[in-house]
C-alpha cells in the first residue's frame, strides 16, 4: 500500500473497469426474484440479509445488502496492476480526501482480495481492487452470458445539478476522457447527457443534467445501471420475463443514438432503473472524436404504462433534492471539466 503523497501523473486510463456494485435494500425478496427469475443472473444466498449475483466466473458483481437506503450505496472499480492501484491512491491522498482500507471480511464479501475505499459524488462510495476472487462453482443461471472483460461489466448513470464538476473528479481520478454527449428534451426539459470511458467500453459513467433546473428528478443516487447481454436472445427472453414476472417496465426495447446499444429498462424493486443491453459499439482510441447527438433514442425506448401522475410524482421525489446539497467531492471535482 502506497503511503506517499506526492501525485503521479502518469495516466491510470485503459487500467480501470467497472468492477462490482452494492446495494442497500429492505426488499431481498423481490431482489431475489428480479436478479435470478427475471434478469436471469446466477445468485449466492450468503445469509438471510445478503445475497450476491454473478454475471461470469468473478466471484461477486453486486452485493445486495439488508439496509435502508434503497439505492447503490458503492461502485467497485477492478485497476489492472497494483502500479495504477497506487497511483489512484496517491491521487486521492495527494487532494486531503481519506482512503479507508477495507476489513478482511468486507473484501470477501465483495469477492476481492483487498480494497479501499473513498468518498465519491452524489454519497456513492468508490472503491477500488486490483485482485478479484475468482468462483469455481458453475454459474447457474437463465442467461447464456453476458460481456465484462476488458470493457468491465457495463456502467452507472447518474443525474447531477453538477456535471462539469462530476466529470472533474472522474477525470482527477480515474482519467476518464468524454466519449460524447446527448441533448434531449423530455416534457419540455432539456437534458444534457455526457458519457464518461475509462477503457474501451463506450461509456462507464453518464452523467445527466437538467439545464436550468436546481432540482434532480431522481430520488436514488443512480438513475439506472447497466449490463451487457451475451447474445440478442438474451436480451429478448429476459425482456420477456421481467413483463411475466410482474416488475415494472420502464422504457421499452429500442436503440441508442450515441453507442448504438439495443437495450431496455427495467425498474429495479429499489426504484433505480436496470438496463439490459446488446452489442454497444467499441471505441477505438485512434480515430474517435467526440460528438453531439440529438436523442436519445434511434427507435423505441418508449415509457411503458407512465402518465402524467406518475411524472409528477417523480418530480416530487426529486424536489426532495432541494433541501439536500449534492456532494461533488470538491476536492477531487475541483472546478470541473467543460464540454470544451
Amino acid at each position: 500500500m502506497s503511503l506517499s503523497n506526492a501525485p503521479d501523473t502518469a495516466s491510470v486510463f485503459g487500467s480501470v473497469h467497472l468492477g462490482y456494485i452494492v446495494i442497500e435494500t429492505q426488499r431481498l425478496a423481490d431482489w431475489r426474484r428480479f436478479g435470478t427469475d427475471a434478469i436471469g443472473m446466477h445468485r449466492d444466498d450468503l445469509d438471510t440479509g445478503l445475497m450476491r449475483f454473478r454475471l461470469d466466473e468473478q466471484e461477486c458483481r453486486f452485493l445486495v445488502r439488508r439496509g435502508p437506503a434503497e439505492d447503490v450505496v458503492a461502485t467497485g472499480w477492478h485497476v489492472d496492476d497494483h502500479g495504477a492501484f497506487e497511483r489512484i491512491e496517491a491521487r486521492v491522498r495527494a487532494h486531503g480526501v481519506r482512503v479507508v482500507v477495507g476489513s478482511a471480511e468486507e473484501a470477501a464479501l465483495r469477492g476481492v482480495e483487498r480494497f479501499v475505499r473513498f468518498p465519491g459524488p452524489k454519497g456513492i462510495v468508490q472503491e477500488i481492487y486490483t485482485t478479484p476472487v475468482r468462483s469455481a462453482e458453475p454459474l447457474r443461471m437463465l442467461a447464456s452470458g453476458f460481456v465484462t472483460g476488458d470493457s468491465g461489466m457495463g456502467h452507472v448513470a447518474i443525474t447531477s445539478t453538477k456535471p462539469t464538476q462530476l466529470r472533474g473528479y472522474f477525470h482527477t481520478v480515474f482519467d476518464a476522457r468524454l466519449t460524447d454527449c446527448i441533448e434531449e428534451t423530455i416534457s419540455g426539459v432539456k437534458l444534457r447527457i455526457r458519457f464518461l470511458r475509462v477503457n474501451e467500453r463506450h461509456h462507464s459513467v453518464a452523467v445527466a443534467a437538467v439545464r436550468g433546473l436546481p432540482v434532480d428528478p431522481v430520488r436514488t443516487r443512480v438513475q439506472h445501471l447497466n449490463i451487457q447481454a451475451a447474445g440478442l436472445d438474451d436480451l429478448a427472453w429476459s425482456y420477456q420475463r421481467v413483463c411475466e414476472l410482474g416488475f415494472d417496465m420502464a422504457l421499452s426495447v429500442g436503440q441508442h443514438t450515441n453507442d448504438r446499444e439495443l437495450s431496455y429498462y427495467a425498474r429495479t424493486p429499489s426504484g433505480f432503473e436496470w438496463e439490459v443491453g446488446w452489442n454497444p459499439v467499441v471505441v477505438d482510441e485512434a480515430t474517435w472524436e467526440p460528438a453531439t447527438h440529438q436523442g436519445i433514442s434511434i427507435w423505441g425506448h418508449t415509457p411503458v404504462g407512465r402518465t402524467i401522475v406518475d411524472k409528477l410524482a417523480q418530480f416530487r421525489l426529486g424536489a426532495r433534492s432541494l433541501v439536500r446539497s449534492e456532494d461533488a467531492v470538491p476536492a477531487l471535482s475541483g472546478a470541473g471539466n467543460a464540454d470544451g
